[in-house]
């Protein structure tokens, strides 16, 4: 059941997410060129809903930096991990393909190819590895830190012990969780278009890889490992960070 929420909950932040980016960058859509701050609303707005969704069955990692975090620390099981992460993978490329269905007529509308693979996954400003990969970590770090942060205002931590599913039981959690993933869009999101999910931006790509779009470019494949591994390091800093320094008791 756990597998199947992760799957749930990823496709969810998908479709919504990569959605408002649809919406705001592809040709003739109403909400064409609405700009930043509606992207980052509806990215903060996508993880909301998803954690409401599945949050209580299977804690809405809905993010392998999160799931990696975690064991690393103890607080999830490594056998549960592949699993998980398999799960969050193909969720990320089903919501990208029902993003794709959402907007079909649209494809063969929009000449930019670069704004058609913007909706499906990221890429930085200014194309610098160093750069992008440190700007990654950090926004990912935030991230991981800011949710342990809110489990533990909540009551959801104690012992040292993180347990998000009980986290995500209380009725407000999940909107913190989402004005958390809004903040960290605004402050940190220009450099690289925030990932901060490794399967956020792996499966998108992949579905943009896969898909018949009309006029695409190619997927930018040499970028990839960017916003696949710095997550994944982000991640497992701010949960050491957290059990090292005592903040969750």
């Amino acid at each position: 059941m756990e597998y199947l929420a992760e799957f749930i909950g990823t496709g969810i932040l998908i479709l919504l997410g990569n959605g408002v980016v649809a919406g705001v960058l592809l040709d003739k859509s109403k909400a064409q060129n609405s700009g930043w701050i509606v992207i980052a609303l509806g990215w903060g707005m996508a993880v909301m809903v998803a954690v409401y969704v599945v949050g209580q069955i299977s804690g809405a990692h809905i993010n392998p930096a999160v799931t990696l975090g975690l064991a690393s620390i103890g607080d999830f099981p490594w056998t549960m991990v592949p699993g998980y992460i398999a799960a969050q993978l193909a969720g990320a490329v089903v919501g990208a393909a029902l993003v794709y269905l959402a907007y079909l007529p649209h494809w063969g509308e929009t000449e930019d190819a670069d704004a058609k693979l913007a909706a499906f996954s990221t890429s930085p400003a200014i194309r610098n590895p160093v750069a992008n990969f440190t700007t990654e970590v950090i926004g990912t770090f935030v991230l991981v830190l800011g949710i342990l942060g809110i489990g533990a205002n909540a009551g959801a931590i104690g012992g040292g012990q993180i347990d998000l599913a009980a986290l995500f039981s209380t009725g407000f959690a999940p909107l913190l969780v989402g004005l958390l993933v809004l903040s960290v869009g605004l402050s940190l999101g220009g450099p690289t278009g925030y990932a901060i999910n490794p399967a956020r931006d792996l499966g998108p790509r992949i579905a943009h890889t896969l898909l018949p779009i009309p006029g695409k470019r190619d997927s930018d494949w040499s970028y990839a490992w960017i916003p696949v591994a710095a997550p994944i390091v982000g991640g497992v800093l701010a949960a050491l960070v957290w059990r090292l320094t005592g903040f969750g008791g």
